[in-house]
């Protein structure tokens, strides 16, 4: 089977080297790559944005199986354009992926279904969200854009003033753009996050292991939100008994009350949960991998990815059974630009990558390079994604920095801390 991958992250790396090791997967087309995913498949300098020209490339070469990797192109209807033209892909729909592109609309999805959440507010006039928070008590809130932007559009307030200035930026300066139209602000959790993804063809829900992200940029939990600088697999934080919880409370409603709306999800639906003393309270929702969830899942996942994604989109999960995981749990470290997640300069070349290839249990993915001159460069704000696993989570932690070590260009950098959360408790 021919198959295409559209995106051009970690994420989109990691699914196709995993989707290489499938005895059925005959050629692999990344739309547009990087500079890693060259090597598993084959890059093809497509916009993720010309729907047209996506249908007639993957017609052109047989294109079995397409899956969309980044949220922007599932919120923008490319799954509908393609399942009209007839053609077979992994992901929901443009209704279904509303919820992840609108927080409000999330929010008001989760009341309904009697998902636990914060309590929180919508709203569209940035006066009437400011002369709320100056009613209220000066107590700790987060601020939300309505829309995507890029992992970066929250922000979690200690104070009534960081509240204000954020709704100032959001929906007056619109620092996101259109996303700021709308804004959710809600009451702050306290606890520890995690993330639960699950693959579901709308019928069956296959809830993959819980995983830990690490989204602000300093050690400690310090800086300001990114994209993820790290995360590892399993997170004992979520307990089994947890898990079946998380499945029959939230993942289960959900997509019901989306099937009953009549937006029926296929894909993977992504949990980001805040493990309060009360119990699980879902943060937010995401309909594709994480990133950099994304990577120690599938480094620990045995079974065959491609035969599950088939199942979702002919509505035959219910057949797969169980998965097969590798029981050791793997860590993921983000390696950067200096200057991320603000402004950072492109085209360092990169030194040590055929390093890291030497040694056991490790894979380096790549999230933002690119090749000039036969030489690869840095070509986005989260450069690397150095993956390891090990026997204890030490241990995976231990090979993974390890690997980081070997790999250097000007500025680079990277949070030193990645499962410390899990190894302290």
């Amino acid at each position: 089977m021919h198959v295409m991958i559209i995106g051009s992250g970690g994420r989109e790396h990691a699914l196709a080297w995993k989707i290489s090791q499938s005895p059925r997967a005959e050629r692999i087309f990344v739309v547009p790559g990087n500079a890693g995913t060259d090597i598993e498949g084959e890059n093809v300098a497509l916009p993720m944005d010309d729907f047209g020209k996506l249908i007639a490339f993957a017609r052109d070469q047989q294109v079995g199986l397409t899956i969309v990797g980044p949220e922007a192109p599932l919120a923008a209807g490319l799954v509908d354009a393609m399942e009209d033209a007839g053609l077979r892909v992994f992901g929901p729909r443009k209704n279904a992926a509303e919820l992840e592109s609108s927080k409000v609309f999330c929010k008001n999805l989760l009341r309904s279904a009697d998902v636990p959440t914060a309590e929180y507010q919508a709203f569209s006039d940035p006066e009437e969200a400011l002369n709320f928070l100056r009613s209220r008590e000066d107590v700790p809130v987060v601020v939300k854009a309505d829309g995507l932007a890029a992992g970066k559009g929250v922000v979690v307030c200690s104070r009534r003033q960081q509240a204000l200035e954020a709704v100032e930026q959001i929906a007056r300066q619109k620092i996101f753009g259109v996303a700021g139209d709308r804004l959710v602000i809600e009451e702050r959790l306290d606890g520890q996050e995690a993330s639960v993804l699950a693959i579901t063809d709308g019928q069956t829900i296959l809830t993959l292991p819980p995983a830990q992200d690490h989204k602000p940029a300093h050690d400690g939990d310090t800086g300001p939100n990114t994209g993820g600088m790290g995360a590892y697999c399993p997170a004992p934080l979520v307990t089994s008994e947890m898990l079946h919880w998380i499945e029959e409370h939230v993942l289960v409603p959900t997509v019901h009350t989306l099937k009953r709306s009549r937006r029926p999800f296929r894909g993977v639906l992504y949990a980001g949960l805040m493990i309060t003393k009360q119990g699980p309270k879902v943060l937010e929702y995401n309909v594709r991998f994480g990133d950099p969830e994304c990577q120690p899942l599938l480094m620990r996942l045995k079974s065959d990815l491609l035969e599950v994604l088939e199942a979702v989109v002919e509505g035959r999960l219910e057949r797969i059974g169980g998965l097969e995981w590798d029981p050791r749990p793997a860590v993921c470290v983000v390696m950067a630009s200096e200057g991320y997640p603000g402004d950072y300069v492109k085209g360092h070349p990169i030194r040590g990558l055929e390093d890291t290839e030497s040694l056991p249990d490790v894979k380096v993915f790549h999230a933002g390079t690119a090749v000039r001159d036969d030489r690869v460069v840095t070509a986005g704000g989260r450069v690397l994604d150095v993956t390891a696993l090990g026997e204890t989570l030490a241990q995976a932690k231990f090979n993974a920095y390890r690997a980081v070590k070997c790999v250097r260009w000007p500025g680079a950098w990277c949070r030193k801390d990645i499962s410390d959360k899990a190894l302290q408790n």
